[in-house]
C-alpha cells in the first residue's frame, strides 16, 4: 500500500471491502428515509411497500425502483427534491433542446461534498497545492466548469478558470501562468496541439504541463496514448454526469487501470440494458448509480445509459473502491447499420492505430438506393500530402480493411486535410445520421 500522503481522505479511500459495504448500507437506509420527503419517491416507495429496514445488504438495492432521465423531465422542475427549495443554493440543468431539461438541485452540503470528491480525484493523480490548474470546460449550467473549479480550489491549487474556447488565450495562460495541469475534453486537446504547433510552441519544452484530466466524451485507449504523446503528459480519465453532481464521480488513479468510483458516495450496479438484471463482473452492461451522500436531490438506481464493465474491486494503489472500465459509449449512442450494432469508439480505436491520421473524425450514415451506408471522414496529420496517390490509396484500403474486421461492415473511408472537419468548443460531434430523412 502507498504511504498516507498519497490519499487526501485516507479514512474513506483506504476502507476495506467490508467497511465499504457497511458504510453503504448505513447511508442507503438513511437515503431511503430522506427520500420520503420527495413527492416522487414517497409515492414510489409506498406503492412498492419499501421501508429503510428492508435494506440489509448492498444487494438489497435491487428491491428499489429505477429512476430515468424521463422521470426527471416528467417531474420538472423540482418534483424529485427531498428538501425545501429554500435549503437549495444552486441548480444545474441539461440544455433541454428536446423537451424539459433535467434539473439537479444542490444544498450547501452537496456542494461541499462535491468539491471534496473532485479534490480527492485530483490528489489521487499527484496534484498538490503547489500546482497550477487550468480549466478549459464551459461554466454555467455545464457542471464541468464549476465542478473542477471548486475541487481544484478545495485541494489548494492556484486555479485558472479559462473556460471553453479561445485557444490562443488558453495557450498564453498555459505558458504565462506556468500551468501544470489542465482539464479538457479529448477532442479539444488536439486543437490545442495544432495551435501550439502553429505558434512554434513545444509543450514538452515550453510549458510546465504534466497532468491532463480528460472526460465528458467517450475515448479509446489509443486516443489517450495519442494525447499523452502529443503534450508529453499523463492523461487521466475522468467520469461524471450532471445527474450525479458532475465531475468527481470516478477517476483513474496513477495505475491507469480503470475508473475508481467513490463508493462512499455511490452504489454501483452494472445491468443488462434489456432485462435490467445484473451482469457478471467483466461483462459489459449499463451503469446504474444510486447516490448515498446527497441531501437536496438523491437519485435511486439512476439509469445512466453508459456502457461499461467491472474490472475489479481492489487496486495496486491501495484503494478498494470498485474499478470500472472506461465508458464504451451510451446505449442510446449505438448505431444499428444493416442489423449490426456499432459504437463510435470502435471506429476511433482503429483510426488511432495509424500515425498518418489525426484525432478528428466524423461518421456519416446515409441511405442510398434503399441501402444504409457509412462514410468515415478522418483528418490526416500535418504535412501529409493528400495528392500523393501512391500513399493515399494503400492507406485508405488498409484503414477500410481494419474497420471491416472490427465492425463487420465495409465503410467508405475518406481522408481529409487537417482542420477540415467542423470543430466544437464542447463535446465533439462524432456521428451524423441522415437516414431519418428517408424513413
Amino acid at each position: 500500500m502507498l504511504d498516507q500522503s498519497e490519499y487526501l481522505h485516507p479514512d474513506k479511500e483506504c476502507l476495506s471491502r467490508e467497511q465499504i459495504e457497511a458504510l453503504q448500507v448505513e447511508r442507503l437506509q438513511a437515503t431511503i428515509r430522506h427520500c420520503m420527503n420527495s413527492p416522487f419517491y414517497k409515492k414510489k416507495f409506498e406503492e412498492m411497500g419499501i421501508k429503510p429496514e428492508d435494506i440489509k445488504t448492498t444487494a438489497d438495492v435491487r428491491k428499489l425502483p429505477f429512476t430515468t432521465k424521463q422521470d426527471l423531465r416528467d417531474n420538472y422542475p423540482f418534483g424529485l427534491a427531498s428538501v425545501p427549495l429554500e435549503k437549495c443554493v444552486r441548480l444545474h440543468s441539461s440544455s433541454g433542446t428536446t423537451g424539459n431539461p433535467t434539473v439537479i438541485l444542490h444544498s450547501q452540503k452537496d456542494l461541499d461534498e462535491w468539491a471534496n470528491a473532485v479534490a480527492r480525484c485530483l490528489w489521487m493523480v499527484g496534484l498538490r497545492p503547489s500546482d497550477v490548474f487550468q480549466n478549459s470546460s464551459g461554466y454555467g449550467m455545464f457542471t464541468g466548469g464549476l465542478g473542477f473549479q471548486y475541487g481544484a480550489e478545495r485541494l489548494g491549487m492556484l486555479t485558472v478558470p479559462a473556460a471553453a474556447g479561445n485557444t490562443l488565450r488558453q495557450i498564453k495562460f498555459i505558458t504565462d501562468f506556468g500551468t501544470t495541469a489542465i482539464h479538457a475534453v479529448p477532442s479539444y486537446v488536439t486543437r490545442l496541439k495544432e495551435v501550439m504547433d502553429q505558434q512554434g510552441i513545444d509543450p514538452r519544452k515550453d510549458t510546465k504541463l504534466k497532468i491532463l484530466a480528460i472526460g465528458a466524451e467517450p475515448h479509446s485507449e489509443e486516443q489517450r496514448k495519442r494525447i499523452e504523446n502529443m503534450l508529453g503528459v499523463k492523461a487521466y480519465n475522468s467520469f461524471g454526469m450532471s445527474e450525479m453532481c458532475g465531475p468527481g464521480v470516478a477517476f483513474e488513479c496513477k495505475e491507469q487501470n480503470g475508473l475508481h468510483f467513490w463508493e462512499d458516495y455511490y452504489i454501483v450496479e452494472i445491468v443488462d440494458p434489456e432485462t435490467l438484471e445484473p451482469v457478471p463482473d467483466g461483462e459489459i452492461g449499463e451503469l446504474v448509480l444510486t447516490t448515498i451522500n446527497r441531501e437536496a436531490m438523491p437519485l435511486i438506481r439512476y439509469r445512466t445509459r453508459d456502457l461499461t464493465r467491472v474490472l475489479g474491486r481492489t487496486c495496486a494503489c491501495g484503494r478498494n473502491h470498485i474499478r470500472l472500465d472506461r465508458m464504451k459509449g451510451r446505449s442510446d449512442d449505438m448505431m444499428v447499420l444493416r442489423g449490426v450494432n456499432i459504437f463510435p469508439i470502435q471506429i476511433e480505436k482503429i483510426l488511432m492505430q495509424f500515425n498518418e491520421l489525426s484525432t478528428d473524425y466524423l461518421i456519416t450514415l446515409t441511405t442510398d438506393n434503399d441501402n444504409d451506408n457509412m462514410t468515415v471522414e478522418v483528418e490526416v496529420v500535418a504535412g501529409f500530402d493528400l495528392t500523393d496517390v501512391a500513399r493515399v490509396q494503400p492507406l485508405t484500403k488498409e484503414i477500410t480493411r481494419r474497420l471491416k474486421d472490427e465492425i463487420l461492415l465495409t465503410p467508405r473511408v475518406k481522408l481529409v486535410p487537417l482542420g477540415a472537419l467542423p470543430k466544437s468548443e464542447g463535446k465533439a460531434v462524432r456521428v451524423k445520421d441522415f437516414r431519418k430523412v428517408y424513413q
